[in-house]
């Protein structure tokens, strides 16, 4: 199974990646690990977290206050925000394609 991001999806990565590595050396290094071993339990158990709506999904991140949001399509994981659990929970909704 493959993956891919939403370019605003995408986006909000990179911001926090260079987020975290502002305020401490590494540690934007140490988000992307953990957000991309998320993807990866994702991509094993593409089923086994909180349904938020419909088929739209949400694992949580380890050590970091994040959640992927995500769906699947055919063979492919479509990554729709890489969310701050902090922001307005919903915003994100546009995005889905479904």
């Amino acid at each position: 199974m493959k993956y891919s991001f939403h370019p605003e999806a995408e986006i909000e990565f990179n911001v926090s990646i260079d987020y975290y590595e502002k305020c401490q050396a590494n540690l934007g290094l140490e988000f992307a690990n953990e957000v991309y071993e998320t993807i990866q339990r994702i991509l094993d158990f593409p089923n086994a977290w909180q349904s938020l709506d419909n088929d739209i999904r949400r694992c949580l991140i380890n050590r970091f206050p994040f959640g992927i949001i995500y769906y699947q399509r055919d063979d492919e994981i479509i990554i729709l925000a890489v969310m701050q659990l902090n922001r307005k929970p919903n915003y994100w909704l546009s995005r889905s394609e479904k």
